[in-house]
C-alpha cells in the first residue's frame, strides 16, 4: 500500500516493539518478556511498518511464524493514532507475500471475535473463519480461527 514502509525488525528494535505492542493492545498486551522472546523464537519474523520517511518511528508491527507448508500470523498491531490509514493492510499484505514466497500453502491466525475491524480486514484479504477458541484471551474474550489458502 502506498504511503507505508514495511521492514524486518532487528534485535535492537525489541524495546520499540515492546512499547508499540503495549500501545496497540493495552490490557491484552503480551508483556515485555513475551514480545522480546519473539525475536529469538524459531521461524518467527518481526515486521515493522511506518511512514515512508526513514526517520519516522514505526507505527505498526506484524509477527508471523514460518512452519514450512503452513504459516501463522501471531499478531498484527497498529498504534491507535495510525488506525484506519491502511497500515494494518500493508503489514498483512507483507506477511501474505513473505509466507507465499517461503512456500507456505496455508496461513492461519486467531483474532478477537469481537474486533469487527480486524475481522473485516482479514475477510477482505480472503481469510475464512474455520473455527473458534472460547475464552482464548486472559479477559475471557473469544477468538475466531481463520485461514487463507495461499
Amino acid at each position: 500500500m502506498s504511503g507505508w514502509r514495511i521492514w524486518t525488525a532487528k534485535t535492537e528494535d525489541a524495546d520499540t516493539l515492546v512499547a508499540l505492542e503495549a500501545l496497540a493492545f493495552d490490557a491484552r498486551s503480551w508483556g515485555e518478556d513475551s514480545v522480546k522472546a519473539s525475536f529469538v523464537a524459531s521461524g518467527v519474523t518481526v515486521l515493522l511498518g511506518g511512514q515512508i520517511s526513514v526517520e519516522a518511528p514505526p507505527l505498526g508491527f506484524a509477527l508471523w511464524r514460518d512452519l514450512g507448508e503452513q504459516a501463522e500470523i501471531l499478531t498484527i498491531g497498529v498504534a491507535p493514532t495510525a488506525r484506519g490509514g491502511g497500515l494494518g493492510e500493508a503489514l498483512l499484505d507483507a506477511v501474505i507475500k513473505a509466507a507465499r514466497d517461503g512456500g507456505a500453502q496455508k496461513l492461519f491466525l486467531e483474532v478477537d471475535a469481537a474486533n469487527s475491524s480486524a475481522l473485516a480486514l482479514y475477510m477482505r484479504a480472503g481469510f475464512a473463519t474455520i473455527g473458534a477458541r472460547k475464552q482464548y484471551y486472559r479477559d475471557g474474550g473469544d477468538a475466531a480461527v481463520m485461514a487463507l489458502d495461499l
